[in-house]
């Protein structure tokens, strides 16, 4: 084949690098296509192997001009003949027994074209034209840059603005296709530059041969002088001739091949810059998955990116050394080196991924985990083992590190089994830093400004190593940083610091400084981040609707109008977590996620078959319930108490006039000891669901049969859930009260207040006759229930119930030499 090239070259005519063969462009994609579609490409009657073998003999011909009449029968036979005798010629030729035998079955069998040999050509034309519709819907004209020309890579869209919940390979698919195609092009780019090289070099061994003949002939002619030879009329001329050609044909294909040089440095800087983007996507992605927005969390295209990018860096310094030798100082071939190795460090340094990200709240003195990922990671230096150093650092030394490049020397807090390795795991193909039991022992704090807290202030945790990639001439310094953190001391400081996490989650731009987030959003846009949550908490599919959107926007804006419109208004981070709702001794959020976490734990299913109406207020609920017939019902969230859910009843009293009723609201505790659908079904005058489904059709799922008695020589007893006693229809008070029911005598109903009960003075948890049980609900309630705490509870443990929790406000933080810090 080189002898070939070198010809064509001295021909004058298309070198092998103006043009790229369809063939080998197609090899490629060869790889992607099914079994099925291989089979309707190349049929029997045209092997693939004829197609390999022969590939730039069959595109040099001209098909399309053999036409389907019997005039070109001659023609179209010719070219089988060509296509027989050049497989046979290279059958002959291989040194490969199997290859040998093969071509030759393949050379015998075309010969069931002779009978009609335009047969064989109709199939030719088809194949390749099906070739070339399959490279133009995968392979688009690629431009070729300009030298100086500069990329602005197009923004990889946000998940969760154009996808459907659950699905996150739509930006990515297309984003991965085009880096697919970007990286097929450098590719083939690249060999054309060593297609190049190899054409050089042999042309300046034919050179070398020439001149080394034209010398000889020299030394000849001038023994022949003396016999009146003209030398012009002799080989001498022919050698000169073609010398000259030799040198002027690799004078062009050097100029060529500096060309694609340049070409394919520019096209890298390209892709590499969209690998760079689609990688802060790819972070900007996990960064959103804390609030339930879709998330493909598989490196493993991007690590088949960058390694790729890396093996044409790699191959093409090469080659570019390869050029210096030849022209050694030139400031072209500096300029690039130059531009390739800037390239590189930046690919290996973005290459190192937090895989699986901490937990966003930090509990001092608690175990978490965290996975880090380099995913050039098959490319390291084997020897000295990669070793990965985690500290903990606040977000002011997190907005130098974009700006100084180094690591903080100042310590701000004290990480126990901080220390990880880089492990290769051949199975999965990744490379993993794995620090299974870090924990914070001390952090320290910085001033707060304002009424700022400490579940307020981000911190993050910085991963740093150094490394060495095989290929790479210096060792680089690599670091990535965690998704700020908020480290706490006491649990009770847990839901302040997850609103922090879910506000800057939610709010902060893509390309921010560390960690700055906005003091005030839209409304739509807080909107959508609660239902992302709630549906990412209860995991459910089903969103809040919006009327129980409305209702939110009036609970944190304070606004009655049930007609209002919210979308446009301001919500602040003060109306978020800091101020109190009026009346209340809770924020918005606090609120909130008492419903989120009741409805995670028990209202799940109940949510998910839409037997919740939510979110709601009284004027609203006045309105859809005041033609209802008595004994309708709904189930809303509690808008005056952190975690409960309400029955809302229609009913009607003495005077025959109609009202709307809230029965006290089941919290957590209350639905641990008996679930939504018995207390439900315990409650006899709420008889539809609205707007007119009967409960027993609608809750029967729910219902849970008592527990059978067993002889173990107890009564059994059985729990109900009553409403105090006059409520259904004339309410007269509010003060739940002990009301004997008629009952089994082998089945014992409790319908009080749940139990606090204390010791007589001896100590041995025996009740006196006349001892009073103190009810657990204030005596303002609308309509209270009664019903007992779990009754296998000993007294000793009922007493163990009301210890007194530690003040939420309270955080002790340890310090240095054993300092203790307390903070509002």
């Amino acid at each position: 084949m080189r002898f070939v090239h070198a010809k064509t070259l001295i021909d004058g005519s298309l070198t092998p690098c103006d043009r790229m063969a369809q063939w080998r462009q197609l090899k490629l994609q060869l790889q992607y296509l099914s079994h099925q579609h291989m089979n309707e490409l190349y049929p029997p009657t045209f092997p693939m192997d004829v197609r390999c073998y022969l590939a730039s003999w069959i595109e040099e011909q001209c098909w399309d001009e053999i036409i389907d009449s019997p005039d070109q029968d001659v023609r179209a036979l010719g070219m089988l003949d060509q296509i027989i005798s050049r497989l046979q010629r290279i059958s002959q030729d291989s040194t490969n027994v199997v290859e040998k035998m093969r071509l030759q079955q393949i050379a015998n069998y075309m010969n069931v074209h002779r009978s009609q040999p335009l047969q064989l050509v109709k199939t030719v034309q088809e194949t390749l034209q099906k070739e070339r519709i399959l490279l133009n819907q995968v392979l688009p004209t690629f431009p070729s840059p300009s030298p100086h020309a500069s990329y602005s890579p197009a923004p990889s869209p946000l998940p969760g603005t154009s996808q459907a919940p659950g699905r996150a390979d739509g930006p990515w698919g297309s984003q991965r296709d085009a880096g697919n195609r970007d990286v097929d092009l450098l590719v083939l780019k690249v060999l054309e530059i060593r297609e190049c090289r190899q054409n050089i070099h042999q042309m300046q061994e034919d050179l070398n041969w020439e001149r080394a003949n034209f010398e000889s002939l020299q030394v000849s002619f001038s023994s022949n002088m003396s016999n009146g030879l003209d030398p012009k009329t002799t080989e001498v001329q022919k050698l000169q001739s073609r010398i000259q050609q030799l040198e002027f044909n690799g004078q062009e294909i050097s100029k060529k091949r500096m060309q694609l040089l340049r070409e394919v440095v520019d096209c890298l800087e390209h892709c590499q810059a969209r690998l760079l983007q689609r990688i802060k996507s790819w972070r900007r992605e996990q960064h959103l998955a804390s609030i339930g927005a879709p998330f493909d969390d598989n490196l493993g295209p991007l690590q088949t990116w960058c390694e790729q990018l890396l093996g044409v860096n790699v191959t093409l310094r090469q080659e570019i050394f390869l050029v210096g030798g030849d022209c050694p100082g030139s400031e072209v071939i500096t300029e690039l080196q130059e531009r390739l190795g800037l390239l590189l460090q930046t690919l290996i340094q973005s290459s190192l991924m937090v895989d699986k990200q901490p937990p966003q709240v930090i509990k001092t003195q608690s175990k978490f985990s965290t996975t880090v990922r380099y995913l050039l990671g098959e490319k390291v230096t084997p020897g000295k083992p990669v070793v990965l150093k985690a500290q903990i650092i606040t977000e002011m030394q997190a907005r130098n590190l974009g700006q100084l490049g180094s690591i903080p020397t100042e310590n701000v807090g004290e990480l126990i089994n901080n220390t990880a390795i880089l492990e290769h795991n051949a199975s999965t193909k990744s490379t993993c830093a794995t620090f299974r039991n870090m924990s914070i022992k001390k952090i320290k704090r910085a001033d707060r400004k304002g009424s700022e807290s400490v579940t307020e202030e981000k911190f993050a945790l910085l991963f740093s190593s150094e490394i060495s990639i095989t290929g790479c001439d210096m060792p680089c310094c690599m670091q990535v940083i965690t998704l700020p953190i908020v480290v706490i001391v006491h649990g009770s400081q847990d839901n302040n610091a997850l609103a922090t996490i879910i506000w800057d989650c939610a709010f902060s731009e893509p390309d921010r400084v560390p960690f700055v987030v906005p003091e005030r959003v839209p409304w739509k846009q807080m909107c959508l981040t609660l239902d992302s949550k709630f549906r990412l908490e209860v995991q459910t599919q089903l969103s809040l609707d919006p009327p129980n959107q409305h209702f939110l926007a009036q609970k944190i804006f304070d606004k009655p109008d049930i007609c209002g419109d919210y979308s446009n208004m301001m919500v602040s981070w003060a109306q978020f977590n800091k101020e109190v709702l009026p009346g209340r001794s809770f924020t918005f959020w606090q609120w909130f996620d008492g419903v989120m976490e009741l409805t995670k734990k028990h209202l799940k299913s109940y949510w998910s078959d839409k037997l919740i109406f939510g979110f709601i207020g009284k004027q609203q609920l006045h309105l859809i319930l005041q033609d209802r017939p008595d004994g309708t019902f709904l189930l809303r969230f509690s808008d005056s108490e952190i975690g409960g859910i309400t029955i809302a009843y229609v009913s009607t009293s003495e005077n025959r006039c109609r009202r709307i009723q809230n029965i006290q609201p089941f919290t957590k505790r209350d639905l641990e000891i008996r679930c939504l659908g018995d207390r439900i079904r315990d409650i006899d005058f709420i008889t539809h669901v609205y707007p007119d489904r009967p409960k027993n059709d609608v809750f029967r799922k729910y219902y849970t049969d008592d527990p059978q008695p067993y002889n173990s020589g107890y009564i059994p007893v059985s729990i109900q859930t009553k409403v105090a006693a006059g409520e259904t229809s004339s309410p007269t008070s509010s003060t739940s009260s002990m009301t004997e029911i008629p009952q089994d005598p082998n089945r014992l109903t409790y319908s009080a207040a749940p139990l606090y009960p204390t010791m007589n003075p001896q100590g041995n948890g025996v009740f006196s006759s006349s001892q009073q049980f103190p009810t657990h609900y204030p005596s303002n309630m609308e309509v209270p229930l009664t019903y007992t705490d779990t009754l296998s509870l000993s007294p000793l443990h009922d007493m163990a119930q009301v210890n007194p929790p530690i003040s939420d406000d309270m955080e002790l933080d340890m310090f240095g030499t054993g300092g203790f810090e307390m903070t509002q």
